[in-house]
């Protein structure tokens, strides 16, 4: 958005020669002074302030929640570190089906990934077996799963605003109570905010390719973030991965097989054929159509 000037001059305004008020004849000085109103000009160290004022007015609305109660826009605003992050958080519109159940289900379900405290799972999820889900998209899936087998409870992260109403929606509509949405960065989660040994099991379903060569640090799973996952999982606890991009695919399985807390279930130690439970998503159906080939990857942790 460009920058308005603060204080407009004559030059910023259209020349027109009907409009002149000085009458024929007369020069400028002649002519009565036009009413301006206050005066508007500023010092340059005023001008400064006032940039600065509005910087920080917009910096406090972007970490304002978009719903009071509902999911934070910045909720490890106090943990901010430099980082390369996986993910870009998108504030796209919301319905009013999507903000209803976020206004409704987001005190029951959800919470915000601040990592100030750490998780009671057990508590959270009534004593159900949990698998973590990151990255979600409009929750579909995630629901799906979730009321297929409603005896395991199902932690499903995301930073899409969009998404995660429309999962606490379809969860609801659909009875499962085995569902909670997390809002934010999944690294602190695993890192601040889970129990060690505390997870059934990961899956990161059609995570960002990040195609370009330089966005390849970008990428989820790599050696650091599998150094993150194996301590919060039970042994025998399986990642489960998949994706449509098959150089990610290749390294998701160079990278999964090099670590040695986890172990591939495939026996030729490839690719697993997509299980029962992992629903067809509308997502991968379209990369089908593509021509795309979609791999999983079923690793135990030993």
């Amino acid at each position: 958005m460009s920058e308005q000037p603060l204080n407009p001059t004559s030059a910023d305004a259209p020349a027109d020669a009907a409009s002149d008020p000085t009458p024929a004849g007369s020069t400028a000085a002649d002519a009565p002074a036009a009413s301006t109103g206050p005066a508007t000009d500023v010092t340059a160290d005023e001008a400064t302030a006032l940039r600065a004022a509005s910087f920080e007015r917009a910096r406090r609305l972007r970490m304002e929640p978009r719903f009071p109660g509902g999911p934070a826009a910045d909720p490890a605003g106090s943990h901010h570190e430099r980082r390369i992050r996986s993910f870009q958080p998108r504030r796209s519109r919301v319905t009013t089906g999507q903000q209803e159940a976020l206004e409704r289900l987001w005190p029951k379900w959800g919470l915000d990934i601040d990592g100030k405290r750490v998780l009671d799972l057990a508590e959270l999820f009534d004593g159900l077996p949990v698998v973590l889900e990151i990255g979600f998209g409009m929750g579909e899936a995630t629901a799906q799963m979730a009321a297929e087998d409603p005896g395991t409870g199902i932690l499903a992260v995301d930073v899409h605003t969009p998404g995660q109403g429309n999962l606490l929606g379809l969860a609801d509509k659909a009875g499962s109570t085995n569902v909670r949405v997390a809002n934010g960065d999944a690294v602190i989660l695993l890192r601040e905010m889970l129990a060690p040994e505390s997870l059934d099991g990961l899956r990161v379903y059609f995570p960002d390719p990040w195609p370009k060569a330089r966005h390849h640090k970008r990428r989820l799973i790599q050696p650091e973030f599998l150094d993150l996952v194996a301590p919060v999982l039970k042994p025998g606890a399986i990642v489960h991965c998949a994706t449509d991009w098959e150089p990610y695919a290749e390294q998701m399985l160079e990278v999964l097989t090099a670590h040695p807390r986890f172990a591939n279930t495939a026996a030729d130690g490839g690719y697993a054929p997509r299980p029962a439970f992992r629903p067809l998503t509308r997502f991968e159906g379209q990369g089908l159509d593509k021509g795309h080939v979609v791999h999983d990857l079923l690793f135990a942790r030993v």
